[in-house]
């Protein structure tokens, strides 16, 4: 008899090997969640720090690369290096802000330097992760993926009304709920072979009814040559270590230490999700998967382009909707984001799947996202105290990602880091955290004298 924390849905383990079809389907689609998040974070980074087309191009293609190489090595485990799980890797924003003052300080060498450094810093975080334990509990990174999934929401619900000028308002909202109708109902009624497919269909019958409905634009993919590869534009580093450096390092640290704070619980959340029996958080597996992040933040800063970072609410989407958490798929996922960035045709062609289509997919995600950070909560009890702990930790969330309090306070740019309302509600549950284990283990001491 299952028990309540089983995933009796999960086909394949990590360690077990999916069929080439099923490892192919999975991969598309998670290849399909990566891309216009990674091209949209890109474009931002570069037109943020005042960079050029020709930029813009070679940032998109070594994104690509450092991010499947990255994605290659959490699906392995060489010596300390690689969770050994599927991990759906992308790029991060958060280093857009620092990014623009560290151009504009020390142009783009002082920037590599700095991310070198805070790549240095990450995987001396991961060293450090023994000391981490008693801090991320269940209630802290339930609480962490709830918060994330609602500082999405209104991102995602904005990717409705996105539609070429002049199109009628029915049409975005039309579009993204045949794909989110067609998508679900494959999800919950599919037979176990045509699951692994559910995702692709539901994106080409969403992409078929925005055709119906004219608002599918294919100039991208006209435009786009069928192979090519961009001007290498190599970073230096800077060396001097000059007061501007040292100015914007703590800026640097702070933002590597949240991501790699964040990276914890992603590592534990996805360990839970592939597993039909979830067991006790492996957290050799947890490190390895943070050095395996570190490496792609090292190559970030003299390839100029955004960190990597975990995209693991993509990564639970997808295994609990497949049942697949097999790690060979990270292996297909690295080798088609290699080919992709060889094939601008490709990638234009994935550029031209309708804004709707992908708000309806990440709706999904989210709600299944915000279910899974409920399911970490309870999955040791929850008592009054955490009860406590995730109420006011979620309404400091939630408040500051609806007000500019913070961010009117303090100002650019470190009001956008500290208002951010995941940043502050998962500081505020940590902090929480650490007090109920210094005030419980104070009165432990007290009761044996």
């Amino acid at each position: 008899m299952a028990t309540a924390q089983s995933n009796d849905h999960i086909r394949y383990e990590p360690e077990e090997k999916c069929s080439i079809p099923s490892s192919f389907a999975v991969g598309i689609q998670g290849v399909v969640l990566t891309l216009p998040i990674l091209f949209s974070i890109g474009a931002i980074t570069v037109l943020a720090t005042g960079q050029d087309e020709n930029y813009l191009s070679w940032a998109i293609f070594a994104s690509l690369i450092v991010v499947a190489i990255v994605t290659a090595l959490q699906a392995s485990r060489i010596g300390r290096m690689g969770a050994g799980h599927l991990v759906i890797m992308g790029v991060t924003p958060n280093y857009i802000a620092p990014a623009t003052l560290a151009l504009a300080a020390g142009g783009p060498a002082m920037l590599a330097s700095l991310m070198v450094v805070s790549a240095l810093f990450f995987f001396a975080v991961a060293t450090w992760l023994p000391q981490l334990r008693r801090v991320m509990t269940p209630t802290v990174l339930g609480t962490s993926l709830i918060l994330i999934a609602v500082s999405i929401l209104p991102f995602c619900l904005a990717q409705f009304d996105e539609v070429p000028q002049g199109a009628p308002a029915f049409t975005g909202p039309t579009v993204a709920l045949v794909t989110l109708i067609i998508t679900t109902a494959l999800l919950l009624r599919a037979p176990p072979r045509l699951r692994p497919w559910s995702m692709i269909i539901g994106l080409l019958c969403g992409c078929v009814a925005a055709a119906l409905l004219g608002v599918y634009e294919l100039e991208r993919m006209y435009a786009a040559p069928w192979f090519g590869v961009p001007t290498v534009n190599l970073q230096g580093l800077n060396l001097t270590l000059d007061a501007g450096f040292w100015a914007l390092l703590p800026m640097f640290l702070i933002i590597t230490l949240v991501q790699a704070i964040k990276g914890v619980g992603d590592g534990v959340v996805i360990q839970q999700a592939s597993r039909r029996r979830p067991r006790a958080s492996d957290f050799r597996l947890v490190q390895g998967s943070i050095y395996a992040n570190g490496i792609g933040i090292l190559l970030s800063g003299p390839l100029g382009t955004p960190p990597t970072t975990y995209f693991s609410s993509s990564t639970v989407s997808i295994v609990n909707m497949t049942g697949v958490a097999a790690r060979n798929v990270g292996y297909f996922m690295a080798g088609m984001l290699v080919v992709l960035s060889l094939l601008p045709k490709l990638t234009g062609a994935l550029l031209t799947i309708p804004s709707p289509v992908m708000g309806a997919f990440i709706l999904i995600f989210l709600g299944i996202y915000f279910v899974e950070g409920i399911r970490t909560i309870t999955r040791e009890g929850l008592d009054a105290q955490k009860s406590i702990v995730v109420g006011i930790s979620f309404a400091v969330g939630v408040a500051l990602q609806q007000s500019d309090v913070i961010r009117d306070l303090l100002g650019h740019p470190w009001g956008a880091l500290l208002g951010n309302g995941v940043t502050m509600g998962a500081t505020t549950v940590i902090g929480l955290t650490l007090f109920l284990n210094l005030t419980s283990a104070r009165s432990k001491r007290l009761e044996a004298r």
